[in-house]
């Protein structure tokens, strides 16, 4: 099982109390404190901002009424601790870990807020400060892959599961370095309003649109970001041609790449191979065809590129644990996304 698979997204549920997103305000509380890494303060600030097809009222919380962050800037803080235990869902920051221990106050309010069934999230080393107030005990966590160690040897009660991008254990989710808080925060999004919601926010961000929780966080060959050698244009002409029945040829040819060069670059830049990249896509656009279309299962399956209805049902099945059917009663009980028709 991997780190994905730990999942509450195929079910439906909303984590911090079973509500339905689509119909009721969901707060969620991001705890700044000294020391916070502003790009990590900001991921879920960006995500989790105010938007038309998303609930959430986000509040910046702390212990003072102002931080210093890791960079040397001050951010003002609205809410105190008490705001953080009136959340749904609690996010905490990577930090400077020199500046610990942390203040008992707040790890007693981590502590309470998992207690009182809160969703408890935590982005980089922001894993620490979890396991440190205990919230992380007897569960699947990850941190940032320089931190691994540390959380492995100093808090034995968490089951560390090391190269992954993110862990979802259910109400506790933690994620690897910093850019993994973006791919967990729009898991958290695609979780509770669906895929559409999801891709709009990371097309926003120029941000990948789905990053399977069980990738390895850590490749240790170099990725290049831009220039003749990434294959960004590659992966963008594959989704353009998501319904066809492409293969690891076809991409290394559009790639102009031998085979081995492209398979060593693809997975140097993203941390899957080509065929589990591919399929996570195709998964990826079944979902927002499900949410947001009339389409037939049977012409789901065909606008995806998976085919069949039974192919799809059996990817569903192994990645997601529900059925297309399923899946879409989930999202046209919630009410959320607007549904049209579009061609087949």
């Amino acid at each position: 099982m991997t780190a994905a698979r730990r999942s509450t997204s195929a079910s439906g549920r909303i984590a911090g109390g079973g509500q339905n997103l689509a119909m009721t305000p969901h707060r969620v509380a991001v705890l700044a404190l000294d020391g916070v890494t502003p790009m990590a303060l900001a991921i879920p600030a960006q995500i989790f901002g105010p938007r038309a097809q998303t609930p959430y009222q986000l509040t910046v919380c702390g212990p003072t009424r102002q931080v210093a962050t890791a960079g040397g800037l001050t951010v003002a803080v609205d809410g105190g601790l008490a705001d953080v235990l009136a959340a749904d869902t609690v996010v905490v920051p990577g930090l400077d870990l020199d500046l610990r221990p942390l203040p008992a106050a707040v790890l007693d309010t981590l502590a309470e807020a998992q207690a009182r069934g809160r969703r408890v999230v935590s982005i980089c080393n922001g894993a620490l400060a979890l396991a440190a107030a205990g919230v992380l005990d007897g569960l699947h966590a990850t941190t940032h892959w320089e931190n691994i160690d540390e959380l492995e040897r100093d808090f034995p009660a968490v089951h560390v599961d090391r190269d992954v991008l993110y862990v979802d254990a259910g109400q506790v989710l933690t994620s690897g370095g910093v850019c993994c808080g973006i791919d967990l925060c729009l898991h958290i999004v695609r979780s509770d309003v669906g895929a559409a919601a999801a891709n709009q926010i990371a097309r926003r961000l120029v941000a990948p649109p789905h990053r399977d929780g069980g990738q390895a966080q850590y490749v240790p060959a170099p990725i290049p970001a831009t220039g003749d050698t990434s294959l960004a244009a590659t992966r963008a002409w594959a989704l353009e041609q998501i319904e066809r029945p492409l293969s690891l040829a076809d991409l290394t040819r559009h790639a102009g790449m031998s085979q081995r060069s492209f398979m060593r670059r693809f997975t140097a830049e993203t941390g899957t191979t080509p065929l589990q990249w591919l399929a996570g896509a195709r998964i990826g656009r079944a979902r927002e065809l499900l949410e947001t279309t009339e389409l037939s299962i049977d012409q789901v399956a065909q606008n995806c590129g998976l085919g069949s209805a039974a192919n799809l049902r059996l990817h569903f099945r192994r990645t997601l644990d529900t059925t297309p059917t399923a899946y879409r009663r989930t999202f046209t009980r919630r009410g959320g996304v607007q549904r049209h028709a579009v061609p087949s």
